[in-house]
């Protein structure tokens, strides 16, 4: 494939020109999606995009059919291949979806994402226009459950998630991370693709180190992806306490990349628990004055109702009521997540990423 020089991107040599007809390579690291897989990928084969477009699953140890059913839609289309992730993390199976790749831009796309018709389209212009490194737009939570409904709200309100574009939209322009992304393969070498140590936050370290290197990352609202939202209580705590160890890690190798949006979770953890404690420690030992404690976390679940009220206005009676459950699990799984987060998590400094450069040159 032949491209006319663009602006040096990284401060590293000319990159290959990005025009609306440039192919794409989707990167897909799949487990224990036979709920969403097919699905999935039948939105990414359906696109509206004038030029090659590929699949590549890398597929990690599950527990249900997602294997079969990757095996299957490989066989019904040439555009699909299969690829194993033995280790079942995610960076290590983008990097490896990468590596069998064929194409200059890489667009990451999850196995429960839905990704609207326009969606590749949308993408190369912006990356055409801006010049960017990387763009991505809205994560759109949407639920089929009230509970599912619930979670969507909440990942799409500041009471929620906080101010990230990703989650609540917003202008378009540069910003420190997007959702799933659609990358130059180029910066990807450049960096050295994904850290295989981290389990999550993998693409917010990657993002970072790509600004860090000059690149540029951007927003684009009108880039939406549908996503399918965890359908219970446990599932929907266990990956907000994942997320907030992992947000430690990154917090801990890169220096100055917290602020207080970050911080509101694990200082909101504490408050409630020193009050409660208090309160607790006042009423079965006195001095009773420490039984004002309880006003902490009254004042938070009253928070909590507040913004449920004010939902109210325009969301079903049966997702209002999952609120007080939905938000609470959120702030406090992610928070003590990031207590709790050991430093045995941090990667070490001279760990391989597992792949180089050299090795990812674009096949013809």
């Amino acid at each position: 494939m032949n491209h006319s020089p663009q602006a040096p991107g990284l401060g590293g040599p000319a990159r290959p020109a990005i025009t609306p007809r440039t192919p794409v390579s989707v990167v897909m690291p799949v487990r224990n999606e036979e709920r969403h897989l097919e699905e999935a990928v039948l939105h990414v084969l359906a696109q509206e995009y004038p030029a090659p477009v590929e699949v590549v699953l890398a597929v990690g140890p599950s527990r249900d059919r997602t294997g079969e059913i990757a095996q299957r839609l490989a066989g019904a289309d040439s555009r699909v291949t299969v690829v194993a992730n033995p280790s079942g993390r995610i960076p290590a199976a983008v990097n490896a979806a990468i590596k069998v790749s064929r194409y200059p831009i890489i667009a990451r796309v999850d196995g429960h994402a839905l990704v609207p018709a326009g969606y590749l389209r949308q993408a190369v212009t912006t990356l055409q226009e801006t010049g960017a490194d990387n763009v991505g737009g809205i994560m759109a939570a949407e639920g089929g459950t009230p509970f599912e409904e619930a979670v969507a709200w909440a990942m799409t309100s500041k009471a929620g998630v906080g101010g990230a574009r990703f989650h609540t939209g917003g202008r378009a322009g540069p910003v420190d991370s997007v959702y799933l992304g659609v990358y130059r393969r180029t910066t990807i070498e450049q960096v050295g693709g994904y850290d295989e140590a981290y389990q999550v936050a993998e693409d917010w370290e990657m993002n970072h180190r790509i600004r860090l290197s000059g690149g540029l990352v951007w927003f684009q609202p009108k880039l939406r992806v549908t996503y399918r939202p965890r359908a219970s209580v446990t599932a929907l705590g266990t990956q907000y306490f994942r997320y907030g160890r992992w947000r430690r890690v990154v917090a801990r190798q890169h220096a100055g990349t917290i602020n207080l949006r970050y911080l509101a979770p694990p200082i909101t953890v504490l408050a409630v628990l020193a009050g409660a404690l208090a309160g607790l420690a006042g009423a079965v030992v006195g001095p009773g004055w420490l039984m004002a404690g309880f006003i902490v976390p009254a004042a938070y679940l009253g928070g909590v109702l507040a913004v449920a009220a004010l939902a109210a206005r325009d969301t079903p009676a049966r997702v209002v009521a999952r609120i007080p459950l939905v938000l609470p699990t959120m702030h406090m799984c992610w928070g003590t997540g990031f207590l709790t987060s050991p430093r045995s998590l941090i990667p070490g400094a001279n760990r391989p990423r597992k792949m180089s450069a050299s090795a990812e040159t674009p096949r013809s």
